[in-house]
Formats: structure tokens, C-alpha cells, sequence
């Protein structure tokens, strides 16, 4: 089998926030960039990847030309394609763009393996369970009101989630104090048998992660995500060293490497892979492996349709994150039930692109 063509394409989503209707911007989107890999023996895998912004234009030509690159390929090795493709970047790095674009074109060639041997992504790779935990992520912002919030919060659980993700670190004339007021809140609007999750985004340093995560920890959040800088390994080792609220992070990592010397350093509890990032689906199996003999556990960033399989595949794996941003690329999803998402049985990735859609959303 041979690749024979490549298509992408940037569709401009809309930011809503589909779980307990947050606020949103008027004509605010989410740009993506889409891919379909078609091969000599009629199977057409299909990959995407983001985080562009305004540099969603070159990210475009970037999966093009490298997937112009592939074509004559077999599609089914991943390795070498992954190397000839490194290759072309003449030297760049394994950060941005590059790895950006390799992904979207990882996820395509998974795809197309998954439907030449008419098995499900989560089965090939590992085929841990067919079950796994979820939590709400999106519709718990800083930007939020606190009004807001604590109607939120109930209402995620009605609809079955055990698990949500708020955020701290809030934006203006903030303090301690009313971070740390803010997250009581949260809890108490919510109760003590849910899982609570809450994600600083990098924007603390470290001796205010220790400070404000020392106030809350009788909260007992499930996990505190990115307390301070992603590269910042020893500083993230002092926050958890300090606390006994688990530390989660990795979601800003580039490739295998840097992972490993953030395991190395012991700078977190639990390791966030983020598919995009770690350079699709290749590049997050070789870190959530190390992440398995570090004995960390596994959790997903973002694309829940695809990250489904991959936390399901693997022994380590802890929860996926449900922030439904890209299902509208879709014609059909994984949709949580109790909590829960039960991995697809299409073979390959399980997802086609809803046509009308891409039109629709078309840049």
C-alpha cells in the first residue's frame, strides 16, 4: 500500500461552550487545520491538528508540504515516514510547528492502519479496557463569574459527570484570598464526592503555587495542572514536594524528551499528554510508556474522540479530558454516560468528518 495524495484544509469552529453554556464571545472561533491521507488501495485515514492561532496559515503549508513529502510511502510505517519527514525539516527542532504538523499527519497514517486490519485504535495499541472516566473540562473558566460557576457546577453534575475541572490564577485585581474563597466555593456548590480538578495554566510562580496550594489543600482537588512553568522542572519538583495535592502537568511538552527529563526531575504526580504536542499518536505511546516506568499515572489534553482510545489502551491511563472543541468536525463522537465513555469500535480512529460541516466552517 501507497500513499497517493494528500487534502488539507483550515475550518474555523465555533467557541461555544456546549456543557453548562458558559459565557462566549460573539463570532469567536477555534481554528483547525484537517487532513485526508488517500492511498493506492482506496483507504483514506483522517488527522487534524491546532494550537496555530495566527500562525494557523503556516501551520496549514506546513502539514502540505510535509505530506507531499509521504506521498509514495507505505502508509503503514509510522517510523520511517516520522524520520524522513524530521529529516526534511532540516534541523529544526522537535518544538511549534513541525511537530504540530507531524501529528495531524501520525493520526492519518493510524487511521489507515486501524482500517487496513479493520481494528479500533484503542485495540491495536494496547486494548487496556473499553470503559474509562471523564471529567467536564471548558465550562469552568476564570473568565467565568462566580455566580456562574456555582450554578455550573450542579449542573455538570446532573448530567452524570463525577469529575470537573475549574481554574485559579484568576485574570485582574486578584488575591490569595480570593482565589482561595473562589475554589471553597466551588466545592461546596458541587459536594465532597466529586472530583475537582483545577488547571493555573503556568501563570503562578512557584512560591505563590506553594502559598495558595497550602490554603486549599483541605479542598482536596484531585490534581493542580501547570502551577508554574512547563519548563521550569525543578520548580515544579519544589511545588510538589511541598504539597499533597497531586501535580499534574505536561500538556505544553513538545515530543518525548522533554517529558522524560520532567519524570527524571520528579516534577509532577501525574503526567498530561497532549496528542498534537507530543507528535500524534507515535510520540504519545513512547511517553505514556515512560510515564508507566516511572509508575505515573496517564491523562489526555484536549481531542477526547481520540484520546478515548488512547487512555483505554494503556495501563496507566487515568481519565480523559472532555472538552468537546473539535466535535463539530464530526459526524458522530464518544459521548460520556455516567461519567464514563466507552471506547469506538469503527476500525482506525472511529471518526468521519461531517462534509457539511467542512463547508460550512470553511476559512
Amino acid at each position: 500500500m501507497k500513499i497517493t495524495k494528500i487534502q488539507t484544509q483550515i475550518v474555523r469552529l465555533p467557541a461555544d461552550e456546549p456543557l453548562a453554556g458558559g459565557p462566549v464571545t460573539p463570532g469567536a472561533t477555534r481554528e483547525m487545520v484537517t487532513l485526508k491521507i488517500g492511498t493506492d488501495a482506496g483507504i483514506e485515514g483522517i488527522g487534524y491538528t491546532f494550537f496555530g492561532a495566527a500562525l494557523t496559515g503556516a501551520l496549514k503549508q506546513a502539514v502540505e508540504s510535509l505530506g507531499n513529502l509521504a506521498i509514495g510511502e507505505d502508509p503503514l510505517r509510522t517510523e520511517a515516514i516520522h524520520a524522513k519527514l524530521r529529516a526534511a525539516s532540516a534541523g529544526c527542532g522537535p518544538g511549534g510547528i513541525l511537530t504540530l504538523a507531524i501529528s495531524a499527519i501520525d493520526i492519518a497514517l493510524w487511521d489507515i492502519r486501524g482500517k487496513a486490519l479493520n481494528l479500533p485504535l484503542w485495540q491495536m495499541v494496547g486494548g487496556s479496557r473499553e470503559r474509562v472516566p471523564t471529567y467536564a473540562s471548558g465550562a469552568l473558566m476564570r473568565t467565568f463569574s462566580l455566580d456562574h460557576l456555582v450554578k455550573a457546577g450542579p449542573r455538570l453534575v446532573e448530567k452524570g459527570f463525577r469529575q470537573m475541572k475549574t481554574q485559579l490564577a484568576l485574570p485582574g485585581d486578584t488575591s490569595p484570598a480570593i482565589e482561595v474563597d473562589r475554589i471553597r466555593k466551588m466545592r461546596e456548590c458541587i459536594g465532597p464526592d466529586i472530583d475537582l480538578m483545577c488547571d493555573i495554566n503556568q501563570r503562578w510562580r512557584v512560591e505563590q503555587a506553594i502559598d495558595i496550594g497550602s490554603r486549599i489543600e483541605d479542598v482536596r482537588l484531585f490534581w493542580l495542572e501547570d502551577v508554574t512553568a512547563a519548563d521550569d522542572f525543578q520548580g515544579l519538583a519544589r511545588v510538589t514536594d511541598a504539597l499533597s495535592t497531586p501535580i499534574a502537568g505536561g500538556e505544553y511538552l513538545y515530543g518525548p524528551a522533554p517529558h522524560r527529563q520532567m519524570m527524571e526531575a520528579r516534577s509532577v504526580d501525574i503526567i498530561m499528554i497532549d496528542l498534537m504536542r507530543a507528535g500524534g499518536i507515535t510520540g504519545w505511546l513512547k511517553i505514556a510508556g515512560m510515564a508507566e516506568a516511572f509508575n505515573l499515572p496517564v491523562v489526555s489534553h484536549l481531542v477526547p474522540e481520540i484520546h478515548v482510545h488512547l487512555i483505554a489502551a494503556i495501563p496507566n491511563g487515568l481519565t480523559v479530558e472532555y472538552m468537546p472543541w473539535t466535535f463539530p468536525l464530526f459526524e458522530e463522537v464518544p459521548q460520556p454516560v455516567k461519567g464514563e465513555l466507552t471506547v469506538p469500535k469503527k476500525p482506525g480512529i472511529g471518526l468521519k468528518f461531517d462534509e457539511a460541516a467542512l463547508k460550512r466552517f470553511a476559512a
